[in-house]
């Protein structure tokens, strides 16, 4: 019997590509999830995470041009296990870090699909204030929800207008922080150490 060799997952182009569609499969069927169950907010989240995951194959018109697997499960993690929390700190946890995740994906793509370089201290910093940002717009989309839709997303954080905002700004504190981790994977791991090149076809090589 062939010794399976861990290495081919970190050089196959195809295996690759297997691996990071079953992953998005999990994330559109978590969107869905969602969905049906009336956490709407949650599945718009999941499916904007599937179309930055999809973004590649669909702009380069090619199946098997996708990010490394395991950064996609790193990404989708978060957002599976915040669909499954049942306590309201590991649905928080869950959400930091999925912001994070999301910010993780940009750099990724950028990296991997453009002629972006960053330089380490920038690489880091560019994916923490990126997940600054996105921690932004999510807190700014749960309050639009609240506000045209009926929700209550921030009335859950707190009974009062001072607790709410405190709620807020712990998340935004938070994010960075996770944010700062996912800089530091992104440059010690998916620069140094994933072996992107090999798992990237050759026709995507040609037009970065």
């Amino acid at each position: 019997m062939a010794e399976f060799d861990v290495g081919e997952l970190l050089r196959d182009a195809r295996l690759n590509a297997l691996l990071a569609w079953a992953v998005t499969l999990v994330v559109l069927a978590t969107a869905a999830g969602s969905l049906l169950t009336g956490d709407l907010l949650w599945a718009v989240f999941a499916a904007a995470v599937a179309a930055l995951i999809l973004l590649p194959p669909v702009a380069f018109r090619s199946p098997r041009t996708m990010l490394p697997w395991e950064i996609l499960m790193l990404a989708a993690l978060p957002v599976l296990g915040r669909s499954l929390a049942t306590f309201q700190v590991s649905s928080q946890v869950a959400t930091y870090l999925s912001v994070a995740a999301l910010a993780l994906i940009v750099a990724v793509e950028l990296h991997t699909f453009t002629s972006v370089r960053m330089s380490p201290t920038f690489a880091v910093a560019f994916v923490a204030i990126t997940t600054m940002a996105m921690a932004g717009v999510w807190a700014a989309g749960r309050w639009s929800a609240d506000i045209w839709l009926g929700t209550e997303f921030l009335h859950a954080l707190g009974d009062t207008e001072k607790a709410i905002e405190r709620a807020i700004m712990l998340e935004f504190v938070a994010s960075t922080i996770a944010g700062v981790l996912a800089g530091i994977i992104f440059e010690f791991y998916v620069r140094r150490q994933a072996r992107i090149e090999p798992r990237i076809p050759d026709h995507v090589e040609a037009k970065r």
